[in-house]
């Protein structure tokens, strides 16, 4: 039970932290390049300087974090599965196929940057490795890692090269002006349309970070098979390195987003932030060891329940909040204002999981997933109870 609720936790603190880079990219319209050498002069403005600050603590982190622990409840869920012969991968994978769908919907009406397409992709390929034996899982992880160093590689010096051509760099810029204006003054549909004409190119992320998602799935695995979320002696003894090692590493490496120029950006997002969410892991541990019954790791517990519906509800309240169809807030951009409808989203998702949670077990995007993924169970159980003995 505690392992379960170390879990649940985790998953909140995961959700309500995505949401923290998010909500920079509902506030500026879009504007990803922010977050990539958009700020050389980053001390100059107070607002840019909170963006970077909050950037440094969420950029990647949860969204690594929150990688981590699906890995580690497909290993859960094969657990549960491999009791009946021949249901694992395929019962898996078609609950994976129904979160690829679930993504899509929310790509196309909610959020052009949905991550839960790639995880449903990387779980029905992650689905049959853990099939194999540790050797082959750690070769897959070596491949991983070289694919993914390359790709960030091939990344960073694309973007260098894009920052030192102004042709270029100008007409990147003029691309975020028009997605910005269509979010400030265009209509939902027309924002919709856009997702669906520019599919591939919004997805691109989606698809490069593939090599990584499975490395931190694998992680997450093997971080169940050797008991890092059992709260006995050995799981802390395991927390505690996660803990001392992902911050002390995790914290100067991250804080290499503050160089000017962008040249870390990208090895920032997505090569030294899992470092820090592993640290992240064993602080959330660590606070949970030591406050059982905290107020606040019980929000985020209550969130991790619900955690699919809080992350699609969190990205539909902040389109209401910031395009122009909606509140448009992003007109009155400032740093603090973004930073203070963050903790109002974030206590919004605290009351609706507590208030969900005293009336029903599961959330309502959980329970129409589960019902669903539980089809073709339902059947097989029918068949055998009507076949002839």
């Amino acid at each position: 039970m505690n392992r379960l609720r170390l879990l649940d936790i985790l998953r909140g603190f995961a959700i309500l932290g995505t949401l923290g880079t998010n909500i920079w990219l509902f506030a500026t319209l879009g504007d990803f390049t922010l977050f990539l050498g958009g700020n050389s002069k980053w001390w100059e403005q107070v607002d840019t300087s909170m963006m970077m600050i909050f950037a440094f603590f969420t950029n990647g982190k949860f969204l690594a974090l929150l990688t981590i622990l699906f890995g580690a409840g497909l290993e859960l869920k094969r657990r549960k599965l491999q009791k009946t012969k021949g249901l694992w991968p395929w019962m898996y994978i078609w609950t994976a196929f129904l979160l690829f769908l679930d993504g899509l919907l929310h790509y196309i009406l909610v959020f052009e940057y949905d991550i839960l397409m790639s995880y449903a992709v990387t779980a029905i390929i992650v689905s049959f490795i853990v099939t194999k034996s540790k050797r082959v899982m750690k070769w897959v992880i070596g491949i991983c890692i070289g694919l993914h160093l390359l790709i960030v590689s091939l990344l960073t010096v694309s973007f260098q090269m894009l920052v030192k051509v102004p042709a270029l760099s100008q007409e990147l810029k003029i691309e975020m002006m028009e997605v910005s204006a269509l979010y400030m003054t265009g209509t939902w549909l027309e924002q919709v349309q856009m997702r669906l004409t520019d599919f591939w190119a919004l997805r691109s992320e989606a698809i490069m970070v593939l090599p990584m998602n499975i490395l931190l799935f694998l992680l997450g695995v093997l971080f169940v098979r050797s008991g890092v979320f059992m709260m006995d002696e050995q799981g802390r003894m395991k927390r505690r390195k996660l803990l001392i090692y992902g911050l002390l590493f995790g914290i100067p490496l991250n804080a290499l987003t503050f160089v000017p120029g962008g040249f870390f950006d990208i090895s920032v997002r997505y090569l030294f932030a899992p470092v820090l969410s592993l640290g992240y892991l064993g602080l959330l541990a660590w606070m949970l060891e030591r406050a059982e019954h905290s107020f606040l790791l019980s929000r985020f517990e209550e969130v991790g329940k619900v955690a699919l519906s809080c992350y699609i509800l969190q990205n539909i309240a902040s389109s209401i909040l910031f395009y122009g169809w909606g509140f448009g807030l992003s007109e009155h951009y400032s740093g603090l204002n973004t930073f203070i409808i963050w903790l109002a989203i974030c206590m919004l998702m605290f009351m609706f999981a507590h208030l969900w949670l005293r009336f029903f077990t599961l959330g309502p995007v959980e329970y129409v997933w589960r019902t669903l993924g539980n089809l073709p169970l339902k059947r097989l159980k029918h068949h055998h109870t009507h076949t002839p003995q």
